[in-house]
């Protein structure tokens, strides 16, 4: 596996912080990891953009019910012991992230993560443009995701950045914002693939929106096995009396109090 060089930011700090990992090479045989057929395409139609499109203008997240089957969430939360899926492997405690882990997966995706990323892409698109719009960043997404890890490419983004994250009672994930790169897209999702209340307790998802001249909002995300919420990764827009301004956004995860979480986090801009 590869060294991860990746960017990553949090509250207080004045730049990127610097993570670098080197992950530990599996020296067992390439375990096999069947998942379940995709019906992704099917599930992601039977979503209620138009709702999802308003959540998102109104909170800066939106929660997606049922993107994934049980089934499907139980095999990828399966690959995580397995190395030879990933490039890097990091222990947020080392880097003063939080207590947990995260690995990132390396290319060839996994075939359901590669089909998911460039679909939920081409449903996020049209928000993406229009908050750059609205915000008066000149920035506008291609058509596909494609085209648009071309220009992440080009740019020497050239590493995979779906992850997935494994946590333990006591562990949680700092506010941060995932950007590793010049070229960022705004929105980004996060799929929970444990049952809580049966696999875990704790662990919820949180958004603080920091709001100019105001105190910091925060949004509890509830999701069960298999939904995922769409969220902003750094701005969104928010229409005050004097026109629009920008809002800043943050997410972590508060503390695990039992069993073991697992998520797959799909950002659909690549890392230097």
């Amino acid at each position: 596996m590869a060294t991860e060089i990746g960017w990553r930011r949090a509250p207080g700090f004045a730049k990127f912080a610097f993570m670098k990992s080197t992950a530990r090479k599996s020296t067992a045989r390439n375990i096999a990891h069947p998942v379940p057929p995709s019906d992704i395409a099917g599930r992601i139609d039977a979503i209620d953009w138009t709702e999802a499109s308003r959540d998102l203008d109104a909170h800066g997240c939106a929660v997606l019910k049922g993107l994934l089957s049980t089934e499907q969430c139980r095999a990828l939360a399966a690959l995580y012991p397995d190395d030879n899926q990933f490039r890097s492997r990091i222990v947020m405690g080392r880097h003063g992230f939080g207590r947990g882990e995260y690995k990132y997966f390396s290319y060839p995706l996994p075939e359901l993560i590669a089909e998911l990323r460039p679909v939920l892409y081409g449903r996020l698109r049209d928000t993406a443009n229009r908050w750059n719009e609205a915000m008066a960043i000149d920035i506008r997404y291609p058509e596909t995701h494609e085209a648009f890890l071309k220009r992440c490419h080009a740019a020497g983004q050239t590493r995979p950045t779906p992850l997935l994250l494994q946590y333990e009672a006591g562990d949680y994930n700092c506010l941060h914002q995932d950007l590793y790169g010049e070229h960022v897209f705004p929105l980004q999702v996060a799929i929970l693939l444990s049952e809580p209340g049966r696999d875990f307790t704790g662990g919820e998802f949180v958004l603080t929106e920091q709001r100019p001249r105001m105190q910091s909002r925060p949004e509890v995300v509830p999701l069960g096995q298999g939904d995922a919420v769409a969220f902003a990764v750094h701005f969104r827009p928010v229409q005050g009396t004097r026109g629009t301004y920008r809002v800043n956004l943050r997410h972590g995860v508060s503390r695990v109090r039992s069993g073991h979480r697992h998520t797959l986090g799909v950002i659909f801009h690549d890392a230097k």
